[in-house]
């Protein structure tokens, strides 16, 4: 199964709370964090949800 490596580039500062529980909830805490998790609709909904703090790729 495909993977997706998830980078956080943006700071949460001014966010929403639901947006900061997603990061944590992808196990990202700071800025430059990277974390590679299964490709599954789950995480590519909670990518969506901050897909303006995160830059997404697909891993083999």
């Amino acid at each position: 199964m495909a993977q997706l490596k998830v980078q956080q580039k943006k700071s949460t500062i001014g966010c929403k709370q639901n947006q900061r529980d997603t990061l944590r909830t992808l196990g990202l805490k700071r800025i430059g964090d990277v974390v590679v998790k299964e490709d599954r609709p789950e995480v590519r909904g909670m990518v969506h949800t901050v897909r303006h703090l995160v830059t997404v790729e697909e891993v083999d």
